[in-house]
């Protein structure tokens, strides 16, 4: 690699990343931005993804095929080479390489590491954690040490850009990775830069990324959003139509709740009150005249004079189509199946939700059909 001295440091190879963050980087720099060049790091030991470390930094890139319907129906489909990045790592067997191109290049950090990926292994909450030159084993231990290496060195503070599926991603990364400084005795002044200097955001993403392309390349929906929480000092990496750098993050992460999540809650309670009929999916759903129908009504009756409450009535309606296109997207298999699982939490958080959210307005519409779900769903069992 190239001494670049300006890097995104991407921790994490899923096909949701290669389709979203790093073909967003790809399309800003063939329009002509600057873009810092990425750095995929593979931190799992997962055998099943052993060569995908290997195959990132190719020179003629990796493919990315955006295949569904637009907001207006149109069929879309196409396909480009992603060319942002130009190396991949993989963290136990590249740490030395890793740390050095860290600790002198790093501008950047975005990742997205499952569900899973905040937890810190217990093997890492040891005293010398910060002196080892053994890789980590967690996630948030090698940050703190990637970290505290190039605080170390005198370099510049690095700016943090999360995208794992977290309401307050940044803040919960942050208290993640500072907690376990404090807990393995790291430096006062340390927890300084990383608390005051180092720049940490919250932030929303949305993408449908369907499949993977072996050995690295994606299948993904048309529809993406990458919201980003401003704050005094960031800079961000590039631009792009698709990156909305806002005041107001929590917008964003309303309508995705309560019209996406939402929809695809009551997609699901009605395929549990038909019979749970096997191999339905949402695309399946939303092809039935009278499903679609009920659907476009409680979005039309209920979800959106709830937003108008407070004053959301316009996004909400573009939303909402932009959500109607996504669903009968024919190309993507999801399952009602998976989105059933947890069903009872999931309906409390979006549609019980969102019912506590339009109560708190000044002037509340009635929602009965949304009630009514939520009625059954809380109903003591006989």
């Amino acid at each position: 690699m190239a001494d670049h001295r300006n890097v995104i440091v991407q921790f994490g190879t899923s096909r949701f990343l290669q389709a979203h963050v790093d073909l967003f980087a790809s399309e800003a720099a063939a329009a002509g931005k600057a873009v810092p060049p990425i750095v995929v790091v593979q931190t799992t030991r997962d055998p099943s993804r052993a060569g995908r470390a290997a195959a990132f930094g190719a020179a003629e890139g990796y493919p990315v095929r955006i295949r569904g319907r637009g907001a207006d129906g149109a069929l879309i489909e196409h396909e480009t080479q992603v060319r942002s990045i130009v190396r991949g790592l993989h963290a136990a067997d590249d740490w030395t390489d890793l740390c050095a191109m860290f600790e002198r290049s790093a501008t950047y950090v975005v990742s997205n590491t499952g569900d899973a990926g905040y937890q810190v292994a217990e093997d890492d909450r040891v005293s010398t954690l910060l002196q080892t030159d053994e890789p980590p084993r967690s996630f948030p231990a090698m940050l703190l040490v990637l970290l505290h290496r190039r605080w170390r060195s005198g370099e510049a503070p690095v700016t943090l850009m999360p995208c794992e599926l977290l309401q307050g991603n940044g803040d919960t990364l942050k208290a993640v990775v500072t907690d376990l400084a404090q807990s393995v005795g790291a430096e006062p002044s340390f927890l300084a830069w990383l608390h005051d200097d180092c720049i940490w955001v919250n932030s929303l993403v949305d993408r449908i990324v369907s499949e993977p392309i072996d050995p690295v390349g994606a299948v993904a929906e048309p529809y993406a959003l990458w919201a980003v929480a401003d704050q005094p000092g960031l800079v961000m990496p590039f631009t792009h139509p698709d990156v909305v750098l806002t005041n107001d993050l929590a917008r964003y992460e309303r309508l995705k709740l309560y019209i996406l999540n939402l929809g695809h809650s009551w997609l699901a309670q009605r395929w549990i009150d038909s019979g749970r009929p096997e191999g339905r999916f949402v695309r399946d759903a939303v092809a039935d005249a009278a499903t679609l129908s009920a659907l476009e009504r409680v979005y039309a009756e209920e979800v959106v004079p709830g937003f108008a409450a407070h004053g959301m009535a316009d996004p909400a309606r573009t939303y909402v189509a932009e959500t109607l296109a996504r669903f009968a997207n024919p190309f993507l298999d999801h399952r009602l199946a998976d989105i059933a699982d947890h069903h009872l939490d999931k309906l409390r958080k979006r549609i019980g939700g969102f019912l506590s959210w339009v109560d708190s307005a000044a002037t509340a519409p009635p929602l009965p059909e949304l009630d009514a779900i939520m009625s059954r769903a809380d109903a003591p069992v006989a």
